[in-house]
């Protein structure tokens, strides 16, 4: 039984003002895990103080200090791989592959700042002016539960890189996965207030953060509907905002595609992090007359997926993260059913064996239409909608027909033409017969996918402000 009862602040572990406890449950068992004290109004502002003091001693940091700080960074992370896959594994119920993957793109996230910073100019000539581009100030960083230290590593990095300091408040379901990087992040040695870490609740620790006037920037990522209500909050002080959102990421299968290697990837595509991701293929788009060959292709692709406990090595989906989230997808599986969608296979219920869990059966729903609430609808878990299209043209409308924008897929044998349905696609990244990331390309949705963007120089100019001098 874990009890983590310290948050992170100006450099040191400190117990919290705030005394209320949230349960850690383990979402492959339901049995309690484990306890974290969450700070409250009190401790958000005393992070915010001492970021704010950091601040104009690290704003003025060279490049090369930056990139001392994030390789310490990054050589103190490496050191406990094993461990963060593992505490991954335990609390959040990963899949030991994808919990694998999500640390080892954690730990890259420094080196990939690094790079991004040795080819950064802060300074340059545009028309007769010099262009400076300053740290924006003190930024809040709200993260989600589906790669909490990914999330933390990735935009602390590019915090460190545009010399802004920070105040982080990760979900309080990740607290065991937070006290590991939070313990990695203090060995690297970094002055004391360039980053905080509290535990707490979105209304209470996020809230002060998103109201503050001492912060200058929030980087958030979550849910569409959380999102707006920060944005909402932000304009009162004019903060900056770098929002990733939701998803319904659509994935086309052209009719010159080789079905039998873009079916396992377009299932691979809709339920990685055991369909907990906001760019899941969650819509897959076929032509009309292929769709029993489709059908035969999922069905025994799907079959072959295994559910089970996620410190397996051969487990592809993992628990739910919560009862809460279980639920949710229950709801979603049966709405379909009644919305007239039709199984292909999966459905309602846990799987055989696995009733002590939050687990669900992979499931793919066809004869499915784009109106319905499980093609339009973030739903975060593995179940796959199948859309059927006659033509090229018809297949584009559809997949721009949605609220969403993050994410999308597109599979063909001919790469000119791919290419060119992915220019047409409105989404923040389009990938063309594979599943993979650039951590050096920006990441960021079109429409209600959220605003701005992260990675590389993209998503380093999203922490600067430029000025402009004339002599």
């Amino acid at each position: 039984m874990k009890a983590i009862d310290q948050i992170y602040i100006n450099g040191e572990f400190v117990s919290p003002h705030g005394t209320a406890t949230f349960d850690l449950i383990s979402p492959s068992s339901n049995k309690r895990i484990g306890s974290v004290t969450l700070g409250d109004e009190t401790d958000t502002q005393n992070a915010i103080a001492s970021a704010k003091a950091a601040l104009k001693n690290f704003s003025n940091t060279s490049k090369a200090e930056r990139i001392a700080y994030l390789q310490a960074m990054h050589d103190a992370v490496l050191k406990r791989r094993d461990e963060l896959i593992a505490v991954m594994v335990q609390e959040y119920g990963a899949p030991l592959q994808f919990a694998t993957m999500s640390t080892d793109h954690a730990i890259s996230a420094f080196p990939s700042a690094i790079e991004t910073l040795k080819n950064f100019d802060f300074v340059r000539t545009v028309g007769h002016s010099k262009v400076r581009l300053e740290p924006l100030g003190v930024v809040g960083m709200i993260t989600p539960w589906n790669a909490s230290n990914g999330f933390i590593c990735s935009k602390l990095a590019t915090a460190i890189s545009a010399g802004c300091t920070a105040v982080i408040k990760p979900s309080e379901m990740s607290a065991m996965q937070t006290q590991l990087i939070t313990e990695c992040l203090h060995e690297a040695g970094l002055p004391k207030g360039v980053f905080n870490i509290v535990n707490g609740l979105g209304e209470v620790v996020g809230a002060e953060i998103t109201r503050h006037k001492d912060i200058a920037k929030i980087s958030f990522t979550g849910s569409t509907l959380v999102g707006k209500t920060i944005a909402r909050a932000a304009v009162d002080t004019m903060k900056r905002v770098t929002l990733e959102l939701g998803g319904k990421s659509p994935n086309i299968l052209l009719d010159d595609a080789d079905f039998e290697q873009a079916i396992p990837i377009a299932i691979a595509a809709a339920y990685m992090n055991s369909g907990q991701a906001c760019i899941a293929g969650t819509r897959l788009l076929v032509p009309e007359d292929r769709l029993e060959e489709v059908k035969n292709l999922v069905k025994s692709t799907v079959a072959a997926v295994k559910v089970g406990a996620p410190e397996n090595e051969d487990t592809n989906i993992g628990p739910m993260v919560s009862i809460k989230q279980y639920n949710r997808v229950q709801d979603y599986i049966k709405l379909g059913m009644a919305e007239g969608a039709e199984l292909l296979i999966g459905g309602p219920g846990k799987p055989e064996g696995l009733e002590a869990g939050n687990f669900v059966k992979p499931t793919v729903f066809i004869q499915v239409k784009n109106n319905m609430r499980i093609a339009r609808e973030e739903i975060f878990g593995p179940v796959l909608s199948i859309i059927t299209y006659k033509t090229e043209e018809e297949a584009i409308e559809i997949a721009n027909d949605t609220d969403y924008g993050l994410q999308a897929y597109v599979s063909s044998s001919n790469l000119e033409r791919a290419s060119t349905v992915a220019a047409q696609i409105a989404a923040g990244r389009v990938l063309i017969n594979q599943l993979s990331h650039d951590p050096l390309a920006p990441f960021g949705g079109f429409k209600q996918s959220g605003i701005g963007r992260e990675f590389g120089s993209y998503g380093l100019e999203t922490y600067l402000e430029p000025k402009t001098i004339l002599v």
